[in-house]
């Protein structure tokens, strides 16, 4: 791969720092009322309602919240894989982390903290793919750009695939 060995490491934990930065999922919805726009990130959304002050208009949620107040609707599903998603992302943090604060030990591990980056970063973009899928085929109004889930995808890609041989 075009990666060096060498620089894997801080590949993987880069990679991962930066899809936290971007949105998952930008939708912007046209309602009766007025305008929506929903940027989700992996673990938090902001919901933007155009016509209001800012201070009113802006409103922020984390998965767990936003899907609590779908619960027992047709977007509960989506939302519930949101969540999911987010709980892998979570997990790719934390292994970022302490890849990067304790590099010579997470090298020890069973597993090459690498791979297990790129797995959980695929696994988080495929799983988010299902959501937006979802947030389109079961009436969420606009349409969701999966903005965020093509770079987690190519990121978690890139990360299996890198030569770890030395």
């Amino acid at each position: 791969m075009w990666v060096r060995s060498e620089y894997a490491g801080e590949l993987a934990v880069l990679t991962t720092w930066l899809a936290a930065l971007i949105p998952w999922n930008v939708t912007f919805a046209n309602i009766s009322d007025g305008a929506l726009l929903f940027v989700r990130f992996p673990l938090f959304q902001i919901r933007y309602t155009f016509g209001l002050p800012l201070a009113a208009g802006v409103a922020v949620a984390d998965p767990l919240t936003a899907t609590a107040f779908q619960s027992g609707q047709a977007l509960e599903l989506p939302y519930r894989l949101w969540t999911a998603g987010a709980g892998l992302f979570g997990a790719a943090l934390v292994v970022s982390a302490v890849y990067y604060r304790r590099e010579a030990w997470a090298e020890s591990w069973p597993v090459d903290p690498v791979r297990l980056l790129g797995a959980l970063l695929l696994a988080a973009g495929a799983v988010l793919a299902a959501a937006t899928y979802l947030l389109l085929s079961r009436g969420f109004p606009g349409v969701p750009i999966p903005v965020g889930v093509v770079f987690l995808l190519l990121f978690g890609a890139v990360l299996l695939m890198v030569d770890r041989t030395e």
